[in-house]
């Protein structure tokens, strides 16, 4: 029985469509009510939102092309400016595909002249009669523009007085992008995060054809017992899922096991995942050489040319002051006399270990401290006399590790 059900579409193309988005039909089905038949006037804008892969461009991409509807794709991040980003659209709509490379740039300096060219183009390609789209992805780039850019967007129906829906996609909410002096409203559409369930049958939809589905989805659902509490990157876990997998066929492929014997293919395949989940959202190896390092006879948790992260230098100075800042941030300004100075005189620890074994500093948390009580730890601890050069304090831009963590326990 098809989901999908539009008066305006042939059903093969919406079983099509259906086919090409699983898991998404309930927000398609919104999205064809919303955009009507090809005539009619849409919503103006529409902004759509949801977490990283939750298939907000995939899906806006998949339907567009499906049902061939005229529409502009553009992606904030590419075009940052506004400049970029207007005579990017008019580049596209002249070529009449967001794929087709690629027209002579259109002079655009101000939205006068988007909204006057736009208008020009639509006449050219024939498209005044049907509703036009124009897409916007990674959307929340354009707060980062001039203060018109998106409530001039969000109007562009209404200034061209022209069949036109503009489409925002973003990671973030509608709250965080309206304007303190207010704005049109869009209509506003989210996309949850998949479920395990969800991505069990979205990644169980590419399997090899010279394995079963049900040996296929055997595997899916131990990677995704392994991988679902730390990552649930569609993109990232189906990575995971073609990199691995031939691991997980060894003993199939040897004749050591059957495609139902689990427990062998677990034990087979289980020190590889654990070496993969030290490097989720990693890219410090190609593929293939991550599949020669799998043929590599290393210990389970240690992996050769990878997780470089975890043996960077910092440098010398940046160490000290690392050690500084933390010394400085647990330990209460009365214990330097006793901590950093060789002569500090006795002290009575009867009275002063009762007062305080109740409660412990790292429970308490880091605690904020002055930039002079800093370097003073600092020139206590380090080796060599330091002077108090531009070296020291040029830490700050060549080490942002150690600052990033200074920057809210120091307090100036």
């Amino acid at each position: 029985m098809p989901i999908l059900e539009h008066p305006a579409y042939p059903p093969a193309t919406l079983l099509c469509l259906e086919s090409l988005v699983p898991c998404r039909e309930s927000q398609v089905s919104m999205l064809l009510s919303i955009f009507g038949e090809r005539q009619q006037l849409s919503f103006p804008s529409v902004f759509i939102y949801g977490h990283t892969s939750s298939g907000k461009t995939y899906v806006m991409k998949t339907l567009l092309n499906t049902l061939q509807l005229p529409h502009v794709f553009v992606n904030c991040v590419e075009c940052f400016t506004s400049r970029l980003l207007l005579e990017e659209i008019l580049i596209q709509l002249q070529n009449g595909s967001s794929e087709t490379k690629r027209a002579s740039p259109v002079p655009c300096d101000t939205f006068n002249d988007f909204v006057r060219l736009f208008k020009q183009a639509l006449v050219s390609q024939n498209l005044q009669d049907q509703t036009v789209y124009v897409v916007l992805d990674r959307a929340e780039q354009l707060r980062e523009m001039e203060a018109n850019v998106l409530p001039a967007f969000l109007r562009l129906q209404e200034l061209t007085d022209r069949n036109v829906t503009v489409i925002l996609l973003s990671e973030i909410v509608w709250e965080m992008f309206r304007p303190n002096a207010g704005c049109f409203e869009p209509f506003i559409l989210y996309f949850p995060d998949y479920s395990i369930g969800h991505l069990q049958k979205i990644l169980s939809q590419n399997h090899p054809p010279e394995y079963s589905a049900d040996f296929y989805s055997a595997y899916i659902n131990i990677l995704l017992g392994v991988f679902y509490m730390v990552c649930r990157d569609l993109k990232e876990l189906q990575h995971l899922a073609a990199l691995n997998f031939s691991k997980y066929c060894e003993p199939v492929v040897r004749k050591e096991a059957k495609e139902r014997d689990t427990r062998k293919l677990w034990k087979n395949i289980e020190p590889h995942l654990k070496k993969a989940m030290q490097t989720v959202y990693l890219r410090e190896v190609s593929s293939s050489q991550w599949e020669r390092l799998q043929c590599e006879e290393e210990e389970p948790g240690q992996i050769k040319g990878l997780s470089a992260h975890t043996h960077v230098e910092l440098p010398y100075y940046s160490k000290f002051l690392l050690i500084a800042a933390y010394l400085a941030s647990y330990n209460p300004v009365r214990t330097d006399k006793r901590f950093f100075l060789k002569h500090h005189g006795k002290i009575k620890k009867t009275n002063f270990m009762k007062k305080h074994e109740k409660t412990s500093n790292h429970l308490l948390g880091p605690k904020p401290f002055p930039l002079d009580r800093l370097l003073a730890i600092l020139y206590s601890i380090v080796d060599n006399r330091v002077a108090p050069t531009a070296n020291i304090f040029s830490q700050r831009t060549q080490s942002p590790t150690v600052f990033l963590q200074m920057h809210f326990w120091v307090r100036i």
